[in-house]
């Protein structure tokens, strides 16, 4: 799908929606790709799809959910919603996305994503380990 650049660290949240399920984890990542918005999460639904993703109702336990929260200053309404539609409201999008970058601002109101991660309201947000530790080892061979 691209080339990662940069991983957030993952955080650990209460559930939002549907809250009788294990807290959620989260992460976020900067993907450097030629595909568009459409084609890239049609290949994110791919991957969910494949690792074994239900989605029996709205909100339920899953396993997995890919979200593109951001491309570029693109703005799309119709199937496919960018930004994502409630990212304003959602510590476990925001927190990760100002990790990776600090001067983020929303595409359609220009408000700074830092501002709104500090919101009142939001959900519990635990930061768990650094994201790195996820991606392969750049040097496996220590040299």
């Amino acid at each position: 799908m691209g080339r990662i650049e940069v991983v957030s660290s993952v955080y650990r949240s209460d559930p939002v929606g549907y809250v009788d399920q294990p807290d959620f984890w989260n992460l976020a990542l900067r993907l450097a790709t030629p595909l568009g918005p459409e084609r890239l999460m049609e290949r994110a639904r791919r991957i969910e799809d494949g690792l074994g993703r239900e989605r029996a109702f709205r909100n339920a336990p899953r396993t997995l959910d890919i979200d593109l929260l951001l491309y570029d200053d693109v703005v799309l309404s119709g199937p496919l919603v960018v930004p994502h539609p409630r990212l304003r409201q959602r510590a476990f999008a925001l927190r990760p996305l100002v990790e990776l970058d600090p001067g983020l601002r929303h595409p359609l109101t220009g408000e700074r994503l830092a501002d709104l991660a500090l919101a009142p309201g939001l959900e519990r947000l635990e930061p768990l380990f650094p994201g790195t530790r996820l991606l392969p080892d750049p040097n496996p061979t220590g040299s």
